[in-house]
């Protein structure tokens, strides 16, 4: 016994001894009230220092592992017996076995279906991807972030380690609210919930307006955000897609859908700005017209504020809650993952007053709050006067990445109709010919991956010659070579 100690480099010497006679003592190698080695005698098997194994000792009486008897020792304490049979004997525990899978409902097997990280791309290490749309770690100011980290801590670290508020952290709320007003948001009558991210945002305001009596019905563009598709398939919603021009939604085929039956839908949900897929740009004529549609058929709207902050090509277009005025009938879930740190898991959504109430109250129930920590830091990040500087930095190597991007299509993809105004990605619709499906396994044994454009549509079977490129991760040179590889690969398909 006590042969197969290893040590590791990172931790405490005296915490990894601890966690060893743990071990021990929980398979049963140790017998309740077996007298432990002393600590001089265990220093020598274990080959670390005497106050190591006094140290460790503590800590397992601390953790109720051992006891000491004065004068004696250090005993093994007794622990709870594996489950036996009712006539005693063998351990049974073995034969309890749970058929998990059957057990699991419908929303459990549909997010295993829709989960597409699960159903995701596998490459070969060194593989070229073009599949992540995440910011570029290489950007991090990491300076600013640690400052901003110690200046909080400084104030009230205390208090930031302690529970927070479901709502959020007010200096937060108070901060995004202006720069939602800076916006253009009128933003009386409103008010603001910090969640973890959109995706946590965007669910708790569909579990909010999920119909009680019936499946939800929901308007989308088409293609859309992937996420948002499954989050309303998941809540039950039945989804109406509807077409994208190159300067938004199709507002004609818009107004057709809810001339059509304008009762039964139940919100719509729109990504005005660099849209995800496609990249595009919602011009004010189309916003302008989408809204006086959904004002007039009284059906509410959630706006994705998805990558709205990386503005590098045409002129500021504010976002469709400012052109709502003092409506409430806009719900905007804002983020700034895309833009700045996604390990930070802040989100907001700004709406109602009245409907914010309500969210707060599923926060609370379902997470009681977002990390009080993470808040602190994004807000004393912002308040330093840091975000203009970084995003400064962000758009110009974002542009450069994009024209790089835009040239080796041109180049090499010639036959795709690209679209995208900026952001961090560009979408390509090839002639129907090319199943981007089939056109991905190719390129995957060539060492290029990419993400396949049919998951972000509606039904079962478009887009199936469409693909979605993240450049944001991708260095210049892998972006060159990897969509030459691309081209290569099309020709065959062609």
């Amino acid at each position: 016994m006590f042969q197969d100690f290893k040590l590791v480099d990172d931790r405490p010497v005296a915490i990894q001894v601890k966690e060893y006679i743990k071990r021990l003592i929980i398979k049963g190698a140790l017998q309740a009230n077996q007298k432990l080695p002393s600590t001089r005698e265990m220093s020598g098997l274990l080959k670390v220092s005497r106050n190591t194994l006094i140290a460790a000792y503590e800590g397992l009486e601390d953790d109720g592992y051992t006891y000491t008897v004065p004068g004696k020792g250090s005993y093994v304490a007794a622990m709870l017996e594996p489950m036996t049979s009712d006539h005693g004997g063998a351990d049974v525990s073995a034969a309890w076995q749970i058929d998990w899978k059957a057990r699991m409902n419908e929303y459990a097997v549909s997010a295993v279906e829709l989960d597409i990280m699960k159903q995701g791309i596998r490459a070969k290490k060194g593989a070229i991807s073009f599949t992540s749309i995440a910011p570029d770690e290489q950007l991090f100011d990491l300076g600013d972030v640690k400052r901003a980290f110690m200046d909080r801590m400084a104030i009230e670290g205390q208090v930031l380690l302690n529970y927070g508020y479901a709502k959020g952290y007010k200096p937060l709320i108070d901060y995004l609210m202006r720069y939602m007003e800076n916006k253009g948001v009128d933003t009386s009558g409103k008010d603001m919930l910090i969640t973890s991210g959109f995706t946590e945002g965007f669910d708790i305001v569909l579990s909010a307006l999920r119909p009680s009596a019936r499946s939800g019905a929901a308007i989308c563009e088409n293609p859309t955000h992937h996420t948002a598709i499954k989050n309303l398939k998941l809540q039950g919603f039945e989804i109406t897609g509807i077409p994208m021009e190159h300067d938004g939604i199709d507002v004609e085929q818009l107004e057709a859908v809810l001339q059509s039956g304008a009762s039964r839908f139940d919100l719509a949900y729109l990504t005005p700005s660099y849209h995800n897929p496609t990249g595009i740009v919602m011009s004010p004529a189309k916003r302008s017209a989408v809204m006086k549609l959904m004002m007039r058929y009284q059906i509410p709207v959630i706006e994705d504020g998805f990558n709205e902050e990386l503005r590098y090509s045409g002129a500021h277009i504010a976002p469709l809650i400012a052109t709502a005025g003092q409506g409430n009938g806009v719900i905007y879930i804002g983020s700034l993952s895309k833009v700045l740190f996604p390990g930070l898991r802040v989100g907001w959504v700004l709406g109602d007053q009245a409907l914010i109430n309500n969210l707060e109250s599923i926060k609370r129930a379902r997470s009681i709050h977002t990390s009080t920590i993470d808040q602190s830091i994004l807000y004393q990040y912002l308040l330093n006067g840091n975000f203009d500087k970084y995003v400064k930095k962000a758009r110009m190597e974002y542009k450069r990445k994009y024209e790089l991007t835009k040239a080796c299509c041109d180049a090499y993809l010639p036959e795709a109709k690209l679209s995208g105004d900026g952001g961090l990605h560009i979408f390509l619709t090839f002639p129907t010919g090319v199943n981007t499906r089939h056109l991905l396994e190719a390129c995957t044994e060539q060492g290029v991956i990419f993400t396949p454009g049919d998951r972000f549509f509606i039904q079962e079977g478009e887009g199936t010659n469409t693909l979605r490129l993240g450049f944001s991760r991708v260095t210049d040179e892998n972006i060159e070579k990897g969509i030459r590889i691309i081209g290569q690969q099309v020709r065959g398909f062609l």
